[in-house]
């Protein structure tokens, strides 16, 4: 039995028609939900890849049994990161068991006592418990909002001119896509106002890699400004993630990095999808009609549409796969994924808490294997569900 105060908790989620339940998908609806953008989680080559891989490094083990500093570091990882790290032109690569991990374990660690870190106030949850293991200070600005940003960058600076400057060092941290507006912020902008004031950027690229190519952060050219976060478990269509920046930092990480330290690794099979899947992007990428240009003409189809069927007004504005609009109360939004669901289209209902009461949505992903007719119906399905 739970006690009382924590059955209350879950009372109160019920009574806010808040309270989470795992449900299996139905598997003859039309995916709209999942963040497999690019269709790779269900992939036969990149599938067959990863056992030839496995074979070819006489890797056909279960699992890592341990951690990477024990037993678990098979040489599958290393040939993986050196992959990762040439792909995304970068020193060196650090894969972790998840994205969830990664964040954790980076702002657990690196930001020391004295340091400051400035963070989008919709970061991804991850990063926030990250913070709230460090000894540094955090300061919240507003959502995409330089100017903000600016304000806090000159007043942390200052501040920090009154002792001694070179001993402290101020973090700034957002994501290239955020996962529940779709929206991006103007990075070359917020990395030349953070080098005007010396402090460094890192960046979540979640959900940019490979709806973006191989990232936001490559498109700019910024890969050696900054330190970022890229998964494996979005358009990649596996699991695990890998913190991406100089050597120093990867060694940094190896050594107090407790999400790294302190976990079995993943096993060889889960690394040789990541190494497979990378494969596929490149070589899918050549061709004509690869999973990334049919995204791409997706995403630019479903602006059309939102504009032709006069559902703008309620559509955060986003070039990304992920497109969410805003349909304050849970019970509403609710109630209007379920028509869709009924008429065979799996859109899910983003509720409060997961996001600010008011801001409840239905978020929309887009993925290479979605037809436009598909794109057109559910959006003319919203259109009779909000009359």
């Amino acid at each position: 039995m739970l006690h009382k105060k924590l059955q209350d908790k879950l009372n109160q989620r019920r009574e806010a028609n808040a309270l989470r339940q795992l449900k299996v998908p139905k598997a003859e609806c039309v995916d709209f939900s999942s963040n497999d953008y690019l269709g790779f989680s269900k992939n036969p080559v990149i599938f067959s890849r990863a056992s030839e891989i496995l074979k070819e490094q006489n890797l056909e083990w279960n699992g890592a049994a341990g951690s990477r500093l024990l037993s678990g570091n098979h040489k599958l990882y290393e040939l993986t990161e050196r992959f990762i790290a040439k792909i995304h032109q970068v020193e060196a690569a650090l894969i972790f068991n998840s994205g969830y991990d990664a964040n954790v374990g980076f702002f657990g660690s690196v930001p020391q006592r004295g340091d400051v870190i400035l963070y989008d106030e919709f970061i991804h949850a991850s990063i926030r418990d990250g913070i709230q293991m460090s000894h540094a200070k955090a300061y919240k600005f507003k959502h995409n909002d330089l100017k903000d940003l600016e304000r806090l960058l000159a007043k942390q600076d200052e501040m920090l001119k009154q002792v001694q400057h070179d001993a402290c060092a101020i973090y700034v941290v957002t994501e290239s896509v955020f996962s529940m507006d779709g929206d991006s912020p103007d990075l070359l902008k917020l990395v030349e106002l953070c080098e005007q004031f010396s402090a460094q950027v890192f960046i979540d690229e979640a959900h940019a890699i490979g709806v973006f190519g191989t990232g936001i952060i490559d498109d700019l050219g910024l890969g050696n400004r900054v330190s970022r976060l890229v998964t494996f478990g979005k358009a990649m269509g596996c699991h695990g993630a890998a913190i991406l920046g100089f050597e120093i930092l990867k060694s940094y990480l190896v050594n107090f990095a407790r999400s790294l330290i302190y976990t079995t690794a993943l096993p060889p099979h889960s690394v040789a999808t990541i190494l497979a899947s990378y494969q596929h992007a490149a070589s899918d990428a050549k061709k004509p009609n690869s999973a990334f240009k049919k995204m791409r003409e997706n995403i630019q189809y479903f602006q059309k549409e939102l504009k032709k069927q006069q559902l703008e007004e309620f559509f955060i504005k986003s070039d990304s796969a992920i497109h969410c609009a805003i349909l304050p109360g849970n019970a509403r939004v609710k109630q209007i994924s379920a028509a869709l669901l009924d008429a065979g289209f799996d859109v899910k209902a983003i509720l409060s808490p997961t996001v600010p009461a008011g801001q409840e949505r239905l978020r929309i992903c887009l993925h290479s294997y979605n037809s436009q007719s598909e794109i057109q119906t559910v959006l003319s399905l919203l259109v009779k569900s909000l009359e």
